[in-house]
């Protein structure tokens, strides 16, 4: 099987990117299964069920997530849906959605996805993610083959923790890739029939700070003040992501290749209810206490 896995969806112009680009990457690369987090992707924070209907009608078959799933309003609702979108597994079991599934690929063929988060350095207090996958997948002193493709986005800020869970899950699935930092590592190799690279990447603008404005980012963190994030919705964009192809017999992976595409995007057109309205080349949203946290909106870019 071939599995695209797409980096952190943001915002707008990462929205229109994969629908610029998809399309022709899936023929292609003649890909099986697209997974993207889109955890980023209502105006660069949180997934809508708008957002959501926007990244799957680009072709992608699962959406991942992280700590900012929580944003939009309606996601509480949208997880509790059959949609194919995941919240990280090792949230509290109390919240609507789920962190594991099993679907098929347009060729009717099985498929696992795991979302997981991580937590050293992350703001959120969750249940340990090595424990989370045990749950899944069994115990790691117990290797069962695999009866199908598995792959992971593990939703983490440091790159030992991930590396961590690579080793940890070697042999047991068929790739573990992280995402959060928006940043894409050269580093995907194969550990014991198991894909990784360290961080996807982003889908989004390139001349940005991780989706930002760059000169807002420098305020806010030159001054040490609360400030506005502006997420840049026009302009470069790139695409950063993973290509895996799977053995048709173990469903270990064979080969894991990195696959980064740019696109230069016009300024957007926002819409909001009642009418269209051209914006400048950045979405305002005011943080708090010096973080990057939303207010949610019900309709974001």
């Amino acid at each position: 099987m071939r599995i695209l896995m797409i980096g952190d969806v943001v915002g707008k112009l990462g929205r229109q990117t994969l629908t610029r680009l998809l399309p022709a990457i899936r023929e292609e690369q003649n890909l099986d299964f697209v997974v993207a987090n889109g955890e980023n992707a209502a105006g660069g924070f949180g997934l809508s069920a708008r957002t959501a209907n926007d990244i799957f009608a680009a072709g992608v078959d699962v959406i991942t997530s992280g700590n900012h799933i929580w944003d939009q309003n309606d996601i509480y609702t949208y997880l509790t849906t059959d949609a194919p979108v995941l919240r990280p597994l090792n949230y509290s079991a109390q919240l609507p959605g789920r962190g594991w599934i099993v679907v098929r690929d347009r060729a009717n063929a099985p498929i696992g996805v795991l979302n997981l988060q991580g937590v050293v350095l992350m703001p959120q207090h969750l249940d340990n993610p090595f424990e989370a996958a045990d749950r899944v997948l069994g115990s790691r002193e117990a290797i069962k083959p695999l009866a199908m493709p598995i792959v992971v986005d593990f939703h983490a800020e440091t790159t030992a923790e991930k590396g961590a869970m690579a080793w940890y899950l070697a042999g047991r699935v068929s790739a573990v890739v992280g995402t959060h930092t928006h940043v894409a590592t050269a580093d995907p190799r194969i550990i014991k029939g198991t894909a990784f690279v360290t961080d996807l990447g982003m889908t989004g603008p390139r001349d940005s700070v991780i989706g930002s404005d760059p000169e807002t980012a420098i305020r806010h963190l030159l001054l040490q003040t609360p400030g506005q994030r502006n997420v840049v919705v026009s302009g470069v964009a790139m695409l950063n992501a993973v290509v895996i192809e799977t053995d048709p017999q173990t469903h270990l992976a064979v080969s894991i290749t990195r696959l980064d595409r740019f696109i230069e995007l016009p300024t957007c057109v926002w819409y909001n209810r009642s009418r269209a309205t051209p914006k400048s080349s950045v979405r305002r949203s005011t943080s708090h206490y010096g973080t990057f946290l939303p207010r949610p909106r019900p309709h974001p870019d």
